[in-house]
């Protein structure tokens, strides 16, 4: 009998890319909603991507194991 594959976790897959360097990358939380109270540079800066810490990119290759 063949081994199963394992599965990915779709809420992870839907929120995280990974590079060409095998990084992932992933979207700044706090740009939803209540931006009146945010100032237009902190906003700004929220619509940029960034790298997933280095602490938590081993548990995240776990979960997806196929990206």
């Amino acid at each position: 009998m063949a081994n199963q594959k394992m599965k990915t976790k779709r809420a992870a897959a839907k929120r995280f890319k990974t590079t060409g360097s095998g990084k992932l990358k992933r979207n700044k939380a706090n740009h939803s909603h209540i931006l009146t109270k945010k100032s237009t540079k902190r906003k700004r800066g929220l619509r940029q991507s960034t790298m997933m810490d280095a602490t938590n990119e081993k548990v995240m290759k776990k979960i997806l194991p196929y990206r």
